[in-house]
């Protein structure tokens, strides 16, 4: 089974190579990585998905050690656009600052092509045709195939796809996290633009492994989400237990229904789930080998969805940041 890519046939599932940096607790060693990295190619994927900002370029030189040698198997998608540099943070998709980023991508990626590349978040400082008019001249240079955005709305995805046409949204995307259902889903769609869901099993929390999110690392950001304090996650963790059984009953895992869901929605639809463990690397890219029944789609749609999760799916600091269009 494959889809289509900026122009590339790929496999529907995808790695999400954020965690393995960075994000969700403390990461795993590097000769870890290496080896997840290498075996998931072995499996079949074929499109791996890092950021400048995973890490601050720790998952990008990672890439760049552990799979650069195998250039040719892969679809690389990167993205830019968010600075964590002390009073430096913030947004800046200015022509400068992405065309320095696309260096600096390489460089670490140990690569001279970038098959997609991303605005990680919507600059409101910058016009959008000056942001795309830099990506343009570094795809006609050979730098990048194409490039895409993450999580803005369809009204500036139209504006940017009217200066040059544009590969891909990518936007988080899931049975708890339903924005793109306010616009961007059908935006998509109707431009012939690919949607590449991240956090496509709701961040961990409907895989029926997570109890106790007060367990996880400090340092996971999952700690600062509202769907996973202590208002929140009891009334969620109920939903999950029903998913979970749902899933047993289909006779799949349930990271596996939440993939199939997320699939479904569209013929346009890809999804980068992202993990450190091996069995469930490998889980996830077979997610699609044994297709449950529309009718267990439905069931789990009615189950969770936004009407049904507590609390938002990031905290206030963060959806300032956020361009896709939300739920009142």
């Amino acid at each position: 089974m494959q889809r289509t890519l900026a122009g590339t046939p790929v496999h529907p599932i995808g790695l999400g190579c954020m965690n393995m940096s960075w994000a969700y607790g403390t990461p795993p060693g590097e000769e870890e990585n290496i080896k997840l990295l290498n075996q998931a190619l072995d499996e079949g994927y074929n499109h791996l998905d890092t950021a400048n900002i995973y890490g601050k370029g720790k998952n990008e030189e990672l890439l760049g050690k552990a799979v650069m040698h195998r250039r040719k198997e892969f679809f690389l998608a990167s993205k830019t656009g968010i600075i964590v540099d002390g009073p430096k943070r913030g947004i800046d998709c200015s022509p400068e600052a992405m065309t320095q980023s696309i260096e600096d991508s390489l460089k670490r990626l140990q690569t001279d092509h970038i098959d997609l590349f991303y605005m990680h978040r919507f600059d409101p400082k910058v016009p959008i045709a000056d942001s795309v008019g830099a990506l343009k001249d570094a795809i006609d240079a050979g730098k990048i195939g194409a490039y895409g955005v993450s999580e803005w709305n369809s009204d500036h995805i139209r504006e940017a796809h009217g200066v040059h046409p544009m590969a891909a949204v990518q936007t988080e995307y899931s049975i708890w996290t339903r924005n793109v259902e306010l616009g961007v889903l059908e935006t998509t769609k109707e431009l012939g633009i690919s949607l590449v869901a991240f956090s496509p099993v709701s961040r961990g929390a409907v895989c029926g492994m997570m109890t106790d999110p007060a367990k996880l690392d400090e340092n996971d950001l999952r700690r600062n989400h509202p769907r996973f304090n202590e208002e929140n996650w009891p009334k969620n963790l109920a939903l999950v237990e029903q998913f979970v059984a749902l899933a047993k009953e289909a006779n799949v895992t349930p990271a596996q229904l939440a993939l199939q869901w997320v699939i479904s929605r569209g013929d346009h639809l890809h999804a980068i789930p992202g993990t450190t463990n091996m069995q469930h690397m490998k889980d996830n890219f077979h997610a699609l080998d044994n297709p449950v029944g529309d009718d267990v789609l439905t069931r789990a749609g009615a189950l969770i969805n936004q009407q049904t999760v507590s609390g938002h799916r990031y905290p206030e600091v963060m959806r300032g940041t956020i361009d896709t269009e939300d739920f009142v």
